[in-house]
């Protein structure tokens, strides 16, 4: 690894070769197939998706844009479903949602977290089956408790006292019956970003087990009479690659099930262990496959299970990013290339593309990896260390901030970015007045829009002085 340096590995000794887990590739045209998705292929430099070549979809759909393998997307939905067959399987809508993506979850069989009120009406106009619904969030307002009572929400993952009293209070006066979780945290530090991790004490999700707050809670749901206890949700948190957390997480959470049937009589069916799965963004990633977290996962609550006694309940998993994340992959047009000095003689090369922060957040946000390839011609020159950046007025408008890319990458060339499925288009922003770009599914040769791109007029809508 590079020497230590004030201005971090970048300006140290040997640095522009890269981080420590980045090697420099005999051939610049060549793809790692495990951080794409599954129909991805590269013929003469040429990156196609689901039979499609993405300089095809800038043609029609320009860029940048978000290109969705649809058969990649149900073939990962479809594996999560069967690996852990006995449990109910929920789709993360905050990674990405669409109406079309939530009927092809629907067909799939998956259940869906949604944590708004919008993402719930997606799944509204979707026609998806509210029964297979659960409602998270820590703040969730009066107006969209009601609406999930309404429309029939299966499970509200409860998260504060608060909460459990407005629900109580609505439900009386809605005459309706509210099927509930409650969401717990195991005091686990699950090993990924600090603002990802949930499961520890110190944040907002939750009701602590240590300190008794979660007990109690499960009385106050007991005790209000509108009101279905299902069971114990716990999360630890995103980007999860170690079992040992969940380990942790599903002894302690288990526990408190023994504990409450022991002292409170209250049978409680289900529980849910969250699951915030990893996925390869870069060559250093290195996830387990569904069937694989399956194993580990249910051995887990067996064990646990036997050790107290009880009767394993219904269990739920999240899989996150896992489904979503590697089937999406992001195009830009290369709009400048800089060579940048740098101390000690060395220089770095700066591709500019056509997008950024503003359709991918998560380099700035979570300093997250990413990875690219050239992605539209093929190129014998010598691969260059490169860092592509976004068109913001911002430094820190990075969208792969290390990649070795041909040392002839030029404006007008076309720069793929995979893993991008997962966060990307659902945080993105219009910073700069920029236009949230269009999501473009792909399978068999054929391109459908998912989502259109946004126009001036769709940014100027709300702006009542126009």
């Amino acid at each position: 690894m590079p020497t230590s340096h004030p201005s971090g590995w970048a300006h140290a000794d040997g640095a522009l070769k890269g981080p420590h887990w980045l090697q420099r590739p005999t051939d610049a045209n060549e793809i790692v197939p495990r951080l794409w998705s599954s129909t991805t292929e590269k013929t003469a430099g040429v990156l196609s998706v689901g039979g499609v070549a993405l300089a095809d979809v800038v043609a029609r759909q320009g860029s940048p844009a978000y290109v969705l393998d649809e058969a990649d997307f149900r073939a990962r939905a479809r594996a999560f479903k069967q690996a852990f067959a006995a449990y109910d399987v929920f789709y993360a809508g905050k990674a990405f949602l669409s109406v079309t993506t939530v009927r092809w979850l629907a067909e799939e069989g998956l259940h869906l977290d949604v944590c708004s009120g919008g993402e719930l009406s997606v799944a509204e106009r979707a026609g998806f089956p509210m029964a297979r619904v659960g409602f998270h969030g820590n703040n969730k307002t009066e107006r969209e408790l009601a609406r999930a009572l309404e429309l029939g929400v299966g499970r509200i993952i409860v998260d504060s006292f608060h909460e459990i009293a407005r629900l109580e209070q609505l439900t009386t006066e809605l005459g309706r019956t509210a099927r509930v979780m409650i969401r717990v945290t195991a005091g686990v530090e699950a090993h990924t970003h600090e603002y990802i991790a949930t499961a520890h004490e110190d944040q907002k999700f939750g009701f602590s087990i240590t300190s008794g707050d979660a007990l109690e809670a499960v009385r106050r749901v007991r005790d209000a009479p509108g009101l279905e206890l299902l069971g114990l949700h716990s999360h630890i948190g995103s980007q999860i690659f170690d079992s040992s957390g969940f380990e942790v997480a599903a002894r302690r959470v288990l526990a408190l099930h023994a504990r409450v049937g022991e002292e409170l009589g209250v049978d409680m069916p289900e529980m849910d262990l969250g699951g915030g799965f990893g996925i390869a963004y870069t060559t250093q990633d290195d996830p387990s496959d569904p069937a694989q977290l399956a194993t580990e996962m249910t051995k887990i609550v067996e064990h646990e299970c036997r050790a107290l006694g009880v009767a394993a309940p219904r269990l739920s998993i999240e899989p996150g990013r896992a489904i979503v994340g590697p089937s999406m992959c992001t195009v830009y047009t290369v709009g400048t290339v800089k060579e940048v000095a740098l101390d000690g003689g060395l220089t770095r090369t700066y591709v500019s593309v056509d997008g950024g922060m503003s359709d991918n957040i998560r380099t700035a946000l979570y300093d997250a990896d990413y990875s690219a390839t050239l992605a539209s011609r093929a190129s014998e020159a010598v691969p260059v260390l490169a860092r592509v950046v976004g068109k913001h007025c911002e430094a820190g408008d990075i969208v792969v901030k290390d990649e070795f890319l041909p040392g002839d990458v030029a404006p007008g060339d076309l720069v793929a970015v995979p893993g991008t499925g997962a966060y990307c288009r659902s945080m993105a922003s219009n910073y700069n007045h920029a236009l949230r770009p269009p999501v473009i599914a792909v399978r068999d040769g054929k391109i459908s829009v998912v989502l259109r791109r946004e126009t001036e007029d769709d940014l100027l809508a709300t702006d009542v002085g126009a």
